[in-house]
């Protein structure tokens, strides 16, 4: 995709709460450029502005109004719809991509994006979809697919937040798993524990690899991997020492 995030486009949206919900997303998710087409009353006085939290100071003030024609001439386009096309013989809401599909395509896009999405009670006409290069919709109970305009904004930009946000407030737990040193000796440290309580010869492979795939699918910190080392060592110290923990030397686990 190219360097800049894509824009955003409310289409004759009915109430401004709902710009201004769409407003607060972008906020959260690191969009920055709002377009609107036929707009509601967006004044400061207006239900956008309650609704918008920090994005009433730059998103929502510095939205520009302007037509589909723009949107369509200036932008790569992405139509949101609920409704598609059952079969491939109808080509104006089929092929189609759901939001976590669109964040991998975008970012081969060098043009500039916009996604567009359209009114609360019948969304995007056809009319207008067709002139949009590409179709994307939430996957939803088949019984009540249709979301409210500001909650299906809300879901897709959190779905595209890689393309516009490096860092959230979230740790990175990578940093956080302990190193392959400290998990290997915690290996070996139960494969001695095994010796210990005599668990027999002939189990004791199969039950160290079923340790391995555990740990390697639970990423541990290494604060989680010196509790497990602290484990054994009292057990340890009960089996041999009668529950007294200076009585058996500590062998550095």
């Amino acid at each position: 995709m190219g360097a800049s995030p894509p824009a955003v486009a409310v289409v004759d949206a009915e109430t401004s709460g709902n710009v201004g919900t769409i407003a607060r997303a972008m906020k959260n998710f690191g969009f920055e450029d709002l377009y609107l087409v036929d707009p509601p009353d967006l004044s400061r006085g207006s239900e956008a502005y309650g609704y918008a939290g920090q994005a009433r100071e730059d998103v929502l003030p510095e939205a520009e109004v302007v037509d589909l024609d723009f949107l369509v001439e200036t932008f790569h386009t992405v139509g949101f719809t609920a409704i598609t096309n059952e079969d491939a013989t109808k080509h104006v809401r089929f092929p189609f991509r759901t939001p976590d599909e669109l964040a991998g395509s975008l970012r081969d896009v060098e043009a500039p994006t916009c996604l567009v999405f359209g009114r609360e009670r019948v969304g995007l006409h056809n009319r207008e979809i067709e002139r949009f290069d590409e179709v994307c919709s939430i996957p939803a109970s088949a019984d009540y697919p249709v979301l409210n305009l500001g909650q299906a904004a809300t879901i897709a930009l959190y779905e595209l937040r890689d393309l516009t946000v490096d860092e959230t407030q979230l740790p990175d737990v990578a940093v956080h798993r302990a190193t392959e040193d400290e998990i290997e000796a915690f290996y070996d440290h139960f494969d001695d524990f095994l010796s210990l309580v005599d668990y027999p010869d002939e189990k004791q492979a199969k039950t160290g690899r079923m340790l391995r795939r555990i740990l390697g699918r639970a990423h541990p910190t290494g604060r989680e991997i010196n509790t497990l080392h602290g484990i054994l060592r009292r057990a340890r110290w009960h089996i041999e020492g009668n529950g007294r923990k200076d009585s058996v030397d500590d062998d550095g686990y």
